[in-house]
């Protein structure tokens, strides 16, 4: 990352775009908390994350923050609603909370019925929306995607991202997203370009 100045307005759905190498999936781990940057400064909801210890930018992820990657990262022996649930009870959700909270995401991204299935008995699509239900369960305030579609073919990666907007336009969620995708461009609300660690556009 070289000169990054980036602010993430809360409610919209932004998409870092660029090539292989060219530093989002690095980005997306700094607006995570998962990487320290080695100078400057990354502050969220005005608390300055780089100065926070491990231990406090662990909470930050688990209280506020929400993660999508490209593999699904589901466990495999688990249903749909299992899979949330457990993401719940690391996050320290009250146990008598837990079920209707994971209940509620499933029902979100429209996989209330399917909540019983295993990963197995899923399809791409109803796996990836079991992996943002996880990741929206405990209500963040930050949605990051790091190229949540790649591994869906383009219809249901469309489904993914109107359900992306969904939530942006129904629940104020804040989302990042990165993807290579140019479907997606036309209703997302900022687009951010990387080359070489840099930011050259935006729109």
């Amino acid at each position: 990352m070289k000169g990054i100045d980036l602010s993430i307005p809360a409610g919209k759905l932004v998409v870092l775009k660029g090539r292989s190498g060219s530093g989002k999936t690095t980005l997306i781990n700094l607006l995570g908390a998962l990487d320290r940057p080695t100078e400057g400064k990354i502050a969220f909801a005005g608390r300055d994350v780089t100065a926070m210890s491990d231990g406090e930018r662990d909470k930050l992820r688990r209280q506020e923050i929400g993660l999508v990657f490209q593999s699904f990262a589901l466990f495999p022996l688990m249903s749909a609603y299992e899979n949330v649930e457990f993401v719940l009870r690391i996050s320290a959700s009250a146990k008598e909370d837990r079920k209707a909270a994971a209940i509620q995401a499933l029902e979100q991204v429209g996989l209330k019925p399917r909540m019983h299935h295993r990963p197995f008995e899923l399809s791409g699509g109803e796996q990836q929306r079991t992996a943002i239900a996880r990741a929206i369960a405990h209500k963040p305030r930050l949605l990051l995607a790091d190229e949540p579609t790649a591994e869906l073919d383009s219809k249901t990666g469309l489904h993914i991202i109107k359900l992306f907007r969904d939530l942006v336009e129904q629940h104020g969620l804040s989302i990042v997203m990165t993807t290579h995708d140019p479907a997606i461009m036309e209703i997302v609300d900022h687009i951010y370009e990387l080359e070489d660690g840099q930011i050259v556009s935006q729109v």
